[in-house]
């Protein structure tokens, strides 16, 4: 059997300039990693896709975008569309990450329909999933990941086998708390398990953590079974933790 390829995915959330993102993404790829079992990819504010594009396109490191809408085209100010984000070529792009969840009210179909959006453009979403800490605490979280998951797999349908997945618990993101890798695999498990029922093509489909994996933590995490990678935040914006992770993950 073939072994799954690793993906670290850096979210750089909205953060960058033009100058900044240049210095960061060259000290990425100068040297290039070594990356013969690992995927990288940096998803980049909408403004800096076509610089990422050019910096990256003749390297092992692929771009995303940081969400895409739910509709086709249209009135929708503001919106980017799946169509304007495969203009850039891009290869991922996150939907239903928590501070969209939290902070613009997105619901587990609208998500769904943004992951759908995607796959029709032939560019991979990044599903994010994951409880805050009054659901962890209520003893919600597996209701919740599931369900939020559950929304998209019933989407998407056949094509549920080209998501990526990323559990991140919203009670671990930029509060410098991280899910134990115990407490991590358990709800990769969990998904995994979900993704299991949905289609035969499960074991294929790349879990994601995405709750402050950094360079200290990034190795234990990385070696529990159905953890086949990072969702990394404030780490990717500095490019020594970013390759470290990705040693770590090379090192597996």
């Amino acid at each position: 059997m073939t072994m799954k390829r690793l993906l670290i995915v850096g979210n750089w959330k909205m953060n960058g300039q033009l100058a900044a993102n240049a210095d960061l993404l060259g000290a990425i790829l100068h040297p290039t990693p070594a990356c013969d079992r690992v995927d990288m990819a940096v998803c980049v504010p909408a403004p800096y896709l076509a610089q990422a594009q050019l910096i990256c396109q003749a390297s092992a490191l692929s771009w995303g975008g940081q969400d895409v809408s739910a509709h086709e085209q249209g009135a929708y100010t503001g919106e980017v569309s799946a169509a304007m984000l495969q203009d850039f070529k891009v290869r991922y792009v996150l939907v239903g990450h928590s501070e969209r969840r939290q902070y613009h009210g997105e619901s587990s179909s609208v998500v769904a329909a943004k992951a759908q959006r995607a796959l029709a453009k032939g560019i991979t979403p990044i599903v994010c999933v994951g409880e805050t800490l009054q659901e962890r605490e209520a003893g919600q979280t597996e209701d919740v990941v599931k369900r939020q998951l559950a929304a998209v797999i019933q989407q998407v349908g056949h094509c549920v086998s080209e998501l990526v997945v990323a559990y991140e618990p919203v009670w671990a993101i930029g509060t410098g708390r991280t899910a134990s890798p115990e407490q991590a695999q358990a709800v990769h498990a969990l998904l995994r398990a979900q993704l299991n029922a949905a289609t035969a093509n499960a074991p294929s489909i790349r879990l994601l953590y995405g709750g402050s994996m950094n360079a200290s933590n990034a190795a234990s995490l990385l070696a529990q079974p159905d953890i086949d990678g990072g969702l990394v935040g404030g780490a990717s914006l500095k490019p020594h933790d970013f390759l470290a992770i990705v040693a770590a993950a090379q090192a597996l």
